[in-house]
């Protein structure tokens, strides 16, 4: 890049003042800043976009090689399934039949009430120890709670 250093500043400057004069001077550097800055974000975009596209391809790489591992289990998994099956129709003794089934249980539906919470505490002893097991709005603890008025 271009080395400006002070001295090569105060020179540009100098000069500009002199081409350009005391009045148009500070709507010109205004104008040089602008255009710089324009010049910075245009130069930080392509940057970015080159980033992006040689992510781009990367991902484009890994994605063929994940795709073709892919490609290999499944033709190893078709392999292996045709063979099961040349095995599995030889042997014809060992096809389940209807009666074979009978030999598990009955499906048992689970309990209704399994969201429940079962407590190892039993109640008789919360009870006894003052725990609260059910919960109060807060319309009802206040009228739990208020003073008895005496008559």
């Amino acid at each position: 890049m271009i080395d400006l250093g002070i001295s090569k500043m105060a020179l540009i400057g100098a000069v500009a003042l002199i081409v350009i004069g005391p009045e148009k001077l500070p709507r010109v550097a205004r104008t040089v800043g602008t255009l710089l800055g324009k010049a910075q974000r245009y130069v930080a975009d392509v940057k970015a976009e080159v980033s992006r596209s040689m992510d781009l391809d990367e991902l484009k790489k890994m994605k063929d090689t994940v795709e073709g591992a892919a490609r290999d289990v499944h033709q190893s998994i078709q392999t292996n399934a045709s063979d099961f099956e040349k095995q599995w129709s030889d042997d014809g003794s060992s096809l389940a039949t209807p009666d074979s089934f009978e030999q598990f249980p009955e499906y048992k539906a689970p309990h209704k009430r399994w969201r429940l919470k079962q407590g190892a505490t039993p109640q008789w002893y919360k009870a006894r120890a003052g725990v609260r097991t059910k919960a109060l709005s807060g319309a009802a603890r206040v009228a739990r709670f208020r003073p008895q008025k005496i008559t």
